[in-house]
């Protein structure tokens, strides 16, 4: 049995996960552009920069210069940017804190705070700021097996269902076999080179070429699928 001999419930079943996971795959990549990629393209940098902050860090500078910098930068004024950085240089001392803490509680506690319910860190009080001057050396070890553990199963799952609905496609096997191996191939590819980059900046470019793997090994799944079961004309 193949996917165009299918009944007409399967095929329903089918085309509507494989669509409904296609237009997850893009919301994600659309939601990693405006958070990891846009920010950095407003100062001409590209995307393999913006790997190497992500993974890397800005070693040259503070986590909390880099997030200002970057997208958290359009919520404050230069005048306030350069107070804080004024800040930073003197020490981050809890003495100077409180000259800056009100652009802290008017600027950012929409997001950065308890309160918001987001799952990001707040930056209401002296601790939680100071946690964010130190030198920007990228994600730490901790939150990389964290992000890690639930890419590998949530992808692995993925895979597995989409490369279930596309073995029963009819090109030849060789070509079957090479694409339900190859995003897991892809998978670990980029969080692989997530942990290289932290080490290497010269790995961004596997993070990228693994990511690019997977995005289009899933395309070629989803499109063959979609394809026999709905304009591939019997024999």
């Amino acid at each position: 049995m193949n996917l165009r001999t299918q009944s007409l419930p399967v095929k329903i079943l089918f085309t509507c996960f494989l669509g409904t996971i296609g237009i997850a795959y893009l919301s994600a990549i659309t939601y990693l552009f405006l958070i990891d990629i846009e920010p950095h393209a407003k100062g001409n940098l590209g995307i393999v920069h913006a790997v190497i902050i992500k993974y890397y860090g800005q070693r040259g500078t503070t986590r909390l210069e880099a997030a200002l910098d970057g997208g958290m930068g359009e919520n404050i004024t230069p005048a306030q940017k350069k107070q804080i950085s004024e800040w930073i240089r003197k020490g981050a001392l809890p003495s100077g804190f409180e000259s800056i803490k009100p652009i802290f509680l008017n600027n950012c506690t929409v997001c950065h705070s308890k309160e918001s319910g987001m799952p990001i860190s707040p930056l209401t009080s002296f601790d939680e700021v100071a946690a964010y001057t130190q030198i920007d050396i990228g994600q730490s070890v901790k939150s990389l097996v964290r992000v890690s553990h639930i890419h590998l199963f949530g992808m692995s799952f993925l895979f597995l269902l989409t490369s279930w609905i596309f073995v029963l496609s009819e090109i030849a096997v060789k070509w079957r076999a090479i694409l339900v191996s190859v995003p897991f191939l892809a998978i670990w590819i980029d969080i692989g080179s997530w942990w290289f980059t932290k080490f290497e900046p010269l790995f961004a470019y596997t993070v990228i070429a693994g990511g690019a793997l997977m995005g289009l090994s899933l395309a070629s799944q989803i499109i063959i699928s979609l394809w026999e079961m709905w304009l591939k004309k019997g024999k």
